[in-house]
């Protein structure tokens, strides 16, 4: 039966075919997603900073307030340091009060700590499809821009200083 043997080998060619085509499709979609991830974590950036602004002008933090216009007005280029002299400012602040624009704010931020994570996860994801032999092989990626890590430091979230309340002196405990 040697005419078999064309048909195994036209098997396994369209197998190879739908292989490719599925893994560039991966590729496609991983890069669009961290695209988009990208695009989310810049939002929640500007969303932080505008909030920290309100904040700092609201309080009276000149030093914090300039470092979050730094951070609304900065270039791609100089986002990262903007980001990251924000973030020092905010936990060097001592935030108090229960208004809606420290509220606003510290919301902002857990919002942004999930959005860096997010983002990071799919740059991981884009650089591994990326790193596979196939994929550099056939250059498959050659036509999405290489995803970057947005560095910065750990943005925790601004936990307001509330004033503790005073505690009658029969409710304290002994000290032993």
């Amino acid at each position: 039966m040697p005419g078999m043997w064309w048909v195994l080998g036209a098997l396994a060619v369209v197998a190879l075919l739908a292989y490719l085509a599925w893994t560039a499709h991966r590729v496609k979609r991983v890069h669009v997603r961290a695209q988009s991830g990208a695009r989310a974590l810049d939002a929640h950036l500007l969303r932080r900073a505008a909030a920290a602004a309100v904040v700092a002008q609201d309080a009276g933090f000149t030093e914090l307030y300039a470092a979050a216009r730094r951070a609304l007005d900065a270039t791609p280029d100089e986002r990262e340091a903007a980001e990251n002299d924000l973030t020092r400012q905010l936990q060097a602040a001592e935030l108090t009060g229960a208004d809606s624009a420290t509220a606003t704010l510290v919301a902002t931020s857990r919002r942004l700590v999930l959005a860096r994570q997010v983002h990071t996860d799919l740059v991981r994801d884009a650089l591994t499809a990326r790193g596979r032999i196939l994929v550099r092989l056939l250059r498959l990626a050659r036509q999405y821009e290489r995803p970057r890590y947005f560095e910065m430091v750990d943005p925790a979230p601004p936990v307001p200083v509330a004033p503790r309340p005073a505690q009658p002196a029969d409710l304290r405990i002994p000290a032993a």
